[in-house]
């Protein structure tokens, strides 16, 4: 058994990763795969605004496994996890919602957020859903994906702080009313908290259409920085505030040549810098990025069974732990039942009583 400490952190298959993915999770979690046991989750389990298109899902599994591969993530040192390919997960998110009350999951922002954006979607051209069920079970399968290779750190983007803390919480109720099994979890925010979208929204998502992805070409990329939001209107020798201008944001995450962009911000705040000559260099350090990227990612569209076989192999060596878990939770829990029956049966006593068995448990 490995004796680091173990990594879980994921994301949701809802297509491919963009640059908001890169620089708040996958550049950690390609710097950590050597320190730690690590675990990277395909949440498809969570994607249930996406039920009336499971194709799509099914797809983004795939691209969300190739843009891993592709900015360095090593399927030998690291595990690959497909969520619904380990069924002990949905068992521990249905232990586990007995002691998670509806009013703390309800208090969760990200969940509020996301239910808003079903019921009320912001293009006004999409009529709005019912919120399914299934996203009040979201956030306590996020906890049981935590918790179920008993992880000790958990890289995520600022937005998913409160799920650690709710993790955190679980862990400890769980520890003192039955067994000391799970460690709390300590949350990790990448380099960039959050990236702004290229529409100057605060986050950037698939859903606005704000995203520039790890896998667009050199051209689309040049397109997708010429037309972003730039800040407040200027003229083109007129200063600006750094600070409401996000291209300064994207060169800070992305330009190497930090003492450039450093006396760029200071001209642009004294006597203006164009527009043009911004998008111009952040469109040469993107695709400096991405370059190794789109080649590493084209190598393997070209052999999708070593993507298969990263699916497989770590979705395998998953199981493996969240098997070991799950005895511990049965036994925390006291629900070996038929382990008991044997016992029992050995012994002249009248027939298990089973209802005396829960009724003892559940009075804890």
């Amino acid at each position: 058994m490995s004796e680091r400490k173990r990594i879980l952190t994921g994301i949701r298959p809802t297509g491919p990763l963009h640059l908001g993915h890169y620089a708040g999770a996958l550049e950690n979690w390609v710097r950590l795969q050597n320190e730690y046991e690590c675990y990277f989750l395909i949440a498809d389990y969570q994607v249930s605004d996406y039920a009336d298109d499971i194709s799509r899902v099914r797809n983004a599994v795939w691209e969300v496994a190739l843009d891993w591969l592709a900015v360095g993530l090593d399927p030998e040192s690291s595990s690959f996890v497909i969520e619904s390919l380990v069924p002990e997960h949905a068992e521990l998110t249905t232990w586990l919602s007995w002691f998670l009350p509806l009013g703390m999951l309800e208090r969760n922002p990200t969940l509020r957020a996301e239910m808003a954006a079903i019921e009320n979607p912001e293009d006004g051209q999409t009529k709005g859903k019912s919120v399914p069920v299934a996203f009040y079970n979201y956030p306590v399968m996020q906890v049981a994906n935590i918790l179920m290779p008993r992880a000790h750190l958990v890289p995520v983007g600022e937005d998913q702080l409160p799920h650690i803390e709710l993790t955190r919480e679980t862990a400890r109720r769980f520890n003192r009313e039955f067994k000391p099994i799970f460690p709390e979890p300590e949350g990790l925010v990448g380099r960039v908290p959050r990236l702004v979208g290229t529409d100057g929204n605060a986050k950037m998502s698939k859903s606005r259409g704000n995203t520039i992805d790890l896998k667009d070409s050199a051209a689309t990329v040049a397109k997708k920085v010429k037309a972003m939001y730039a800040g407040p209107p200027r003229g083109l020798d007129e200063p600006g505030k750094v600070e409401e201008n996000p291209i300064f944001l994207y060169l800070d995450a992305f330009d190497r040549d930090t003492s450039t962009v450093a006396g760029l911000k200071e001209q642009y705040s004294k006597t203006g810098v164009g527009n043009k000559i911004l998008k111009d260099r952040l469109t040469v350090a993107l695709n400096e990025l991405l370059d190794p990227f789109r080649e590493q990612r084209a190598q393997y569209e070209g052999n999708m069974s070593l993507v298969r076989e990263a699916l497989e192999a770590g979705t395998n060596r998953a199981r493996v732990i969240a098997k070991e878990t799950m005895e511990m939770v049965r036994d925390a829990l006291d629900l070996n039942y038929l382990s008991k029956f044997r016992v029992a049966a050995l012994t002249p006593s009248p027939s298990p009583d089973f209802a005396g068995e829960g009724s003892r448990r559940g009075g804890k």
